[in-house]
């Protein structure tokens, strides 16, 4: 039976300040890190030791996937990197103080965008800093993948690429999967896997540092979730 292990990355210092993170590649706050710890110990006690995990190409992923690893003494599992589970990209949001874009854009626009479903943010302009083609670690990638502002809609297609491509391959080999990434990549794989209607996922959240397991049989028949937190 394979397990697939889901983790949003614990509080970052943007979520602190409640701006608009995206693919902004901010730090883990004291707190975040502290769930990340709490998160390795809930898979320890629950004797969930993955044999393979998966990340974002941001660090608050990638160091929430280190530190729980860490805290189950369980560092030597191959950690795999993909862009395509990067969080949404806010376009002209990122950065932003929440409060402040909805104070501007008014509040039926501001939770169309946020928490909806086809409505992107507005696009980052040419030349503007932000873009991610401006950020090195991107330098490989085909511009023209990389994007500029990203509905739900547009961010499950890539993070559907990387699942299939690399994710379920391992679970149907009966593998335990750790998946570190974010609110929004989670919600589309979440969406997917549960088979949730664009008006059911507006109304769901992924708590930063709060482990959910999947099972699955041999044919990714989904058998059983679990809140690791609800305990």
């Amino acid at each position: 039976m394979g397990k697939l292990i889901l983790l949003r990355h614990g509080e970052s210092v943007y979520n602190q300040q409640h701006l608009f993170t995206g693919w902004t590649d901010v730090e883990l706050s004291d707190r975040g890190r502290e769930e990340a710890r709490k998160a390795g110990e809930l898979l320890k006690e629950e004797g969930l030791m993955p044999e393979i995990c998966f990340s974002s190409w941001l660090k608050r992923a990638i160091h929430t996937a280190q530190i729980a690893l860490a805290t189950m003494d369980w560092e030597q599992i191959d950690c795999l990197k993909d862009w395509r589970l990067n969080e949404r990209h806010y376009g002209a949001w990122q950065q932003r103080n929440k409060e402040e874009v909805k104070a501007e854009v008014g509040e039926e626009r501001f939770v169309a965008i946020r928490r909806g479903y086809d409505t992107p943010p507005p696009p980052l302009p040419d030349g503007d800093p932000r873009l991610p083609q401006n950020d090195p670690k991107f330098r490989l990638i085909d511009p023209a993948l990389l994007p500029r502002s990203e509905s739900l809609a547009m961010t499950r297609e890539r993070v559907l690429l990387c699942y299939y491509e690399k994710i379920v391959p391992e679970l149907v080999q009966g593998r335990t999967v750790l998946v570190s990434a974010h609110g929004n990549s989670l919600r589309a794989l979440v969406m997917a896997i549960e088979g949730l209607s664009p008006e059911e996922v507006v109304k769901l959240e992924i708590p930063t540092g709060e482990p959910i397991l999947y099972s699955f049989d041999g044919t990714m028949e989904l058998m059983e979730k679990k809140d690791l937190s609800d305990r």
